[in-house]
């Protein structure tokens, strides 16, 4: 996450990230839930940023320790201030919690942990309303009287649009508010949207600035997890077609947040980039691709495949049907063909391995081609051994290369042979029986196949007519 070079000493940023999340089921907090590859709560924090606030205090109550530890995690700058909410009495109780933590600050930002869809811009907009109309609070939302969900009337529960809670206070009016907000709800909670209208009673200017975000849902259950990830899913594939990019099918195409990619890239149906994965110009993803943490380079066609952790060199090609693991390098125009599995191997420029072949913990040359069915034997029950194969190297169909073992430059080595020893530069190692030929066998074994037939259908004639007397 990228760190404001600037803050504003007079703001103050209060992420509420306390909630449990009963109606996920989740063993996971849920603003650790994670959306289009990062945890709800990081896309909230990012939001908050962007307003360069001087001080930033996260809210935490439920599985503390572990938000604890992913907000550290991210580098934040200014450090967080983590204050534990204890009894989870609602929003406005958690808001008041943070009070020593805010300090003597002129302005207070609170974010909901669990509202991913709030963006920088959104932010920066509130802020600017709030300063311009000199205003108490300002809040994103589209409506004026504020209930939160488990008190929403049916009438209520019809309307499209709602509090996102962001918002913006004067510290001093927030904190005098604070302790006359009652618990006159359904779960006897305090909820900070009583605030807006203690302040208003009092006279108070309350701005609400309305967001357009596409639509709007919060983390609280599985179901608007998916609307949340849908959302976010269309920002992201629209801002990469606006730099560029060929998505054919967008409903189809997941990438996340973190996921970068070049013009003139051509991702097709059911295109998974996950990760920090990096993806040059000119590229062709997909169908049916995953790619995760990995760097695919200029040109470079992956489809109908799996890469993990890896690099795909300019104009390499992999698949149909590859599946490429962790510390693999394609170079330039190498090629993992199809029902290839390659791990933690390195394939050089112009390579091939074509298909139905494994490649495990290698170093292969230039131009060196490998045939199907080959497999480097890697592993002898207790420790991975290495195989490398030289530049120019024909190793024939079926070969078993059992490592440790060295292919010298140029090298050929013959169909079904398993390799044992290093094999000398424009060398041919072979290791097969001896090929065997018996002239006449299939007439011979007709004859007889036909003579054992005739003999037991006699056999099953006479049991018959012994039958019948």
């Amino acid at each position: 996450m990228s760190v404001p070079e600037k803050t504003v000493p007079s703001l103050a940023a209060v992420l509420l990230a306390a909630g449990k999340g009963k109606r996920l089921k989740s063993k996971l907090p849920k603003v650790l839930q994670p959306v289009r590859g990062r945890p709800a709560l990081w896309h909230v924090a990012r939001a908050a940023m962007a307003a360069r606030p001087g001080r930033l205090v996260v809210v935490v109550g439920h599985g503390a320790e572990q938000v604890e530890e992913a907000v550290r995690s991210w580098g934040l700058r200014p450090e967080p201030i983590f204050v534990r909410q204890g009894q989870p009495l609602g929003t406005g109780h958690a808001v008041g919690s943070a009070e020593e933590a805010v300090g003597r600050v002129a302005e207070v930002l609170v974010m909901a942990g669990d509202d991913p869809l709030v963006e920088g811009a959104h932010v920066r907009r509130l802020l600017g309303v709030h300063h311009r109309t000199k205003a108490a609070a300002s809040i994103l939302t589209t409506e004026v009287d504020i209930v939160e969900e488990p008190d929403l009337t049916p009438t209520q529960r019809a309307v499209r649009e709602m509090s996102t809670l962001v918002y913006v206070f004067r510290r001093d009016d927030l904190f005098r508010a604070l302790p006359l907000v009652g618990r006159d709800n359904r779960l006897r909670e305090y909820y900070l949207p009583d605030v807006l209208g203690i302040l208003m009673d009092k006279g108070e200017r309350v701005s609400a600035v309305k967001g357009d975000f596409g639509g709007w849902a919060g983390v609280n259950s599985r179901a608007t997890m998916a609307v949340v990830d849908r959302i976010m899913r269309e920002r992201i594939n629209a801002r990469h077609m606006a730099k560029g990019v060929t998505i054919l099918d967008p409903e189809t195409t997941f990438i996340d947040v973190d996921v970068r990619i070049g013009p003139d890239t051509i991702l097709h149906p059911l295109a998974f980039l996950e990760g920090e994965s990096r993806i040059g110009s000119g590229a062709e993803i997909g169908p049916a691709t995953r790619i995760i943490d990995s760097r695919i380079d200029d040109g470079a066609v992956v489809q109908f495949s799996v890469v993990r952790g890896s690099r795909i060199g300019p104009r390499a090609t992999v698949g149909p049907y590859a599946h490429v693991r962790p510390g693999t390098v394609l170079k330039e125009g190498a090629k993992a063909g199809s029902f290839v599995e390659i791990k933690a191997s390195e394939v050089g420029a112009g390579s091939k391995v074509p298909h139905l072949s494994y490649v495990g913990d290698a170093r292969i040359g230039k131009g060196t081609n490998i045939g199907a069915g080959t497999v480097t034997v890697n592993y002898d029950g207790y420790r991975k051994h290495r195989t490398v194969i030289d530049d120019d190297v024909r190793i024939g169909s079926d070969t078993m290369l059992v490592a440790p073992i060295n292919v010298g430059k140029g090298a050929v080595t013959g169909a079904g042979s398993t390799i044992t020893k290093d094999v000398p530069a424009g060398s041919l190692a072979v290791e097969r029986s001896e090929q065997r030929v018996v002239k006449g066998y299939r007439r011979r074994k007709d004859a007889d196949t036909a003579a054992r037939a005739k003999a037991g259908s006699g056999r099953s004639a006479g049991s018959k007519a012994k039958g019948k007397r």
